[in-house]
């Protein structure tokens, strides 16, 4: 009803701007903390199809201000791989979501729906959730002559789950890169990425009323790139545990949820 649509529209774009900002410093992707917020609202499919909108048109503003200090030689390596991979990814998530319920309960009065796409995106969730803050996967990375593969893997599973940042930065961080390079390298490829995703995600979109999701996806884009902005300024050095450790007991919770069809 109207709540629940003035909920949206003060939850999400307030989520927008904090996980912009966030993302910055804490390591953690704004999908993988924007996607969540979407679930509370909409089914699972939209949720990543609408997270991959804001996603890429937020990255493309991160182009626009580090292009300039991009590894191409990586970009290609990588991006390229992870872009076909990507669009794989995508694919699957659409087949997975005509796959039969898995199970129905009830809880407080209503319908809680297990589904076999819900169970591998909470998976999906909680396994990233673990990678980013673990600090012996933080040190892990690997040889240069692992970029290709790397690519597919980062690709593959941003295109089907949204969530792509960890495995990315595991094989950028061997490329002997600086921070200035590391960060624009990894908003190309995530641009790759996104736009690979879209191009699937968009079809389905489009069907299920893309009007009816303007507003709310135009004050969500706005409030990240206000995000970028604030974050951009903040970047000097900020190290965010605290806001890390919030962060992923957040997204632990919301896997949870969704395995269990809660959301």
């Amino acid at each position: 009803g109207d709540l629940s649509m003035q909920m949206q529209m003060i939850v999400i774009p307030a989520a927008a701007l904090t996980a912009s900002c966030l993302t910055f410093f804490s390591g953690f992707g704004l999908g993988t903390i924007l996607m969540p917020v979407f679930l509370i609202f909409f089914p699972l499919d939209t949720a990543i199809a609408l997270t991959a909108v804001v996603h890429f048109l937020n990255n493309i503003l991160k182009v626009l201000i580090l292009w300039k200090d991009a590894a191409w030689g990586v970009v290609w390596k990588f991006g390229v791989p992870a872009f076909l991979a990507a669009f794989l990814g995508a694919k699957i998530l659409f087949a997975l979501e005509k796959w039969p319920t898995l199970c129905v309960y009830q809880l407080l009065g209503k319908e809680m729906e297990i589904t076999f796409v819900k169970l591998t995106i909470a998976g999906l969730i909680a396994v990233f959730v673990v990678l980013e803050l673990a600090p012996a996967f933080k040190k892990m990375s690997f040889p240069a002559s692992f970029l290709p593969l790397g690519g597919v893997l980062s690709g593959f599973f941003g295109g089907l789950s949204g969530l792509q940042g960890a495995l990315r930065s595991m094989f950028l961080l061997k490329c002997g890169l600086d921070k200035e390079r590391f960060i624009a390298t990894g908003v190309i490829v995530a641009c790759l990425v996104d736009f690979s995703r879209l191009t699937v995600y968009g079809g389905y979109l489009t069907r299920s009323r893309y009007q009816d999701y303007l507003g709310l996806m135009i004050t969500a884009v706005l409030s990240a790139f206000a995000g970028v902005f604030i974050g951009s300024r903040l970047m000097k050095k900020i190290t965010m545990k605290t806001v890390q450790v919030i962060v992923s007991v957040m997204l632990f919770v919301i896997a949870l949820a969704l395995g269990a069809g809660i959301i």
